[in-house]
């Protein structure tokens, strides 16, 4: 392992998840236990040696673990409970990134499953309701869920519960209303963002702080 030679905890960190696509491998494993295949096809770009070689070295920190998944003959990767604890680091980024999404996606790759990480994140920052009903989120793909639980709030794949309302947009537009970056009277009146459903529980989630 390489290190800076500096008795700094930031220091330290970084020399365990401070190379390239390191972080990025943890928030695909934040969002879920992935097999191999699935880790490539989350992270775009990356080649498939040097995936390998970032999983046996966040392996041997002790950030990532392998393990057989419930299937009982396939082998995913998770994250440790000490790899878990970057969540809330990964989470602080995502939330000090908003000045740098602002410009759009431009030709940058971008999956939906992202935003299970980033929309709560940035909701958790600043929305103190908790709305009781469920919305959806369409970005493209299936239509993800949100909803508010006692801990905070929850984006994934859809389940049981009812959509009361339906918000489908850009994704670019969509993290611009979580961030309140974005106004929702703002988005739906240019066009960005359609809301279809009760728009009264949609704007519990994304309404701005001075709203």
């Amino acid at each position: 392992m390489r290190t800076y030679g500096q008795f700094c905890g930031l220091a330290r960190s970084l020399e365990v998840v401070g190379d390239r696509w390191n972080l990025l491998i943890v928030r695909q494993l934040l969002i879920a236990p992935a097999r191999y295949r699935d880790l490539i096809d989350g992270l775009p770009g990356i080649a498939t040696n040097l995936l390998a070689d970032r999983l046996r070295d966040l392996e041997e920190s002790g950030v990532v673990e392998r393990r057989l998944a419930a299937q009982g003959s396939v082998v995913e990767y998770a994250l440790t409970p000490w790899g878990a604890e970057l969540r809330e680091p990964i989470a602080s980024l995502i939330r000090w990134s908003t000045p740098l999404m602002i410009r759009g996606p431009e030709k940058d790759s971008f999956r939906p499953e992202w935003l299970t990480i980033a929309i709560p994140t940035l909701l958790n920052a600043r929305v103190e309701a908790r709305p009781k009903s469920a919305i959806g989120l369409d970005v493209g793909g299936p239509t993800l869920q949100l909803h508010a639980t006692n801990e905070g709030f929850d984006v994934g794949t859809r389940d049981a519960r009812e959509l009361v309302g339906v918000v489908r947009g850009e994704p670019a537009f969509v993290l611009g209303l979580a961030a309140g970056a974005l106004s929702l009277d703002d988005a739906t009146a240019a066009g960005l963002v359609e809301v279809d459903g009760d728009e009264s529980v949609v704007r519990t989630y994304f309404t701005k702080p001075e709203e």
